[in-house]
């Protein structure tokens, strides 16, 4: 399994930016994943944003991030969406993707994007 994560830049506070990642290798099914967004801030660990189960039934927001960020995926096209708006500088971090198997407990990462909030 593979994680292509794009779609990171700078924006000024309170703007918006959409990220994406998608997923590719051999017969991969989204359905036995879950999936999420985690951040990771220069000189801090690395935190959990956003997660959504299989399905979409279940779908989990960090309170920093709650009312401000949508996530949403897409089980055809193998791509997940994390829709951030009203961005604030402390929401400046590498942006990274995971996909997590049911099935296995195994963990897959994207590289990382980076998303700079700044005037």
């Amino acid at each position: 399994v593979q994680l292509q994560a794009s779609g990171g830049g700078q924006v000024q506070p309170g703007g918006s930016l959409r990220l994406s990642c998608l997923a590719s290798g051999s017969g991969i099914n989204l359905d036995h994943y879950a999936i999420g967004w985690f951040r990771q801030a220069p000189g801090k660990e690395r935190e959990g944003v956003s997660c959504i189960s299989s399905g979409g039934h279940n779908v989990h927001y960090s309170d920093s991030v709650k009312g401000r960020f949508t996530i949403t995926r897409d089980d055809v096209k193998k791509t997940w969406d994390l829709q951030m708006n009203s961005l604030k500088p402390e929401d400046t971090a590498v942006y990274y993707c995971k996909l997590t198997d049911y099935r296995t407990h195994n963990d897959y990462w994207g590289q990382g994007t980076q998303v700079t909030v700044s005037s």
